[in-house]
C-alpha cells in the first residue's frame, strides 16, 4: 500500500463553497490527544464502530451538505444516536467513487447508512489509515450542528480509507465534546 498522500481539513473543505463552519483547529500528535478522545480517535478502525461501542448505541447518518461531480463525491453529516438523536460525530469526506464497487457507491451516496457500516456491510477490503490528530473549537454554525450550548473544545482526526489498497477515501472526523 503506497503511502497515504498529505491530507488536511482545508482540503476536505474546498469541496464546499460555503466553508463558515470550519472550526479552528491545532494539530497533535496522538500520544497527546487526552483521555477518552484519545481512546476514540487514535486507531485504525472505522469511527462508525468506535462510537457505536463508546455509547452502547447504533448511529445514523444525517447528511448537512453534499457534492456530486462525476465520480467526486464530497458530503458533511453528523452521526447520531439511535432513539435519542443525540450528535456525537461531524464527519467531512471526499470519496473517489470510481474506486468503489458501483453498490457501495449507490449506498453512499443514497446518504441513508454511515459510510463505516456500507464498507463493513459491503465486506470492502479496506484499511484505515489515520494520518493527523487535532484539537478543534467549533464555530456557531458548527456549534448548532454538534447539538452544543456555546462552543467547546473538542477533538478529531483526519484519516485515509484504502479500498483494495488505493486511496479512495478522505475524510476528517471530530467528536462532539464528551
Amino acid at each position: 500500500m503506497p503511502p497515504a498522500p498529505p491530507l488536511t481539513l482545508d482540503e476536505l473543505y474546498s469541496h464546499f463553497p460555503d466553508r463558515s463552519d470550519r472550526p479552528l483547529t491545532e494539530a497533535l500528535p496522538g500520544d497527546k490527544v487526552p483521555e477518552p478522545y484519545r481512546r476514540l480517535l487514535v486507531h485504525s478502525h472505522h469511527m462508525t464502530v468506535t462510537v457505536e461501542e463508546f455509547y452502547g448505541s447504533p448511529v445514523d447518518v444525517k447528511v448537512l451538505d453534499a457534492r456530486l461531480s462525476g465520480n467526486d463525491y464530497a458530503r458533511k453529516i453528523v452521526l447520531t444516536l439511535r432513539g435519542t438523536g443525540k450528535v456525537v460525530q461531524f464527519g467531512i469526506v471526499h470519496i473517489d467513487l470510481s474506486l468503489l464497487a458501483p453498490a457501495v457507491s449507490d449506498e453512499i451516496v443514497s446518504q441513508k447508512t454511515p459510510l463505516g457500516r456500507v464498507l463493513i456491510q459491503h465486506n470492502v477490503l479496506r484499511t484505515v489509515l489515520p494520518v493527523g490528530f487535532f484539537r478543534a473549537l467549533p464555530g456557531a454554525t458548527m456549534t448548532d450542528w454538534l447539538g452544543l450550548p456555546a462552543p467547546a473544545t473538542t477533538y478529531g482526526r483526519l484519516g485515509v480509507i484504502y479500498t483494495d489498497y488505493k486511496p479512495a477515501i478522505r475524510v476528517a472526523e471530530i467528536l462532539t465534546p464528551v
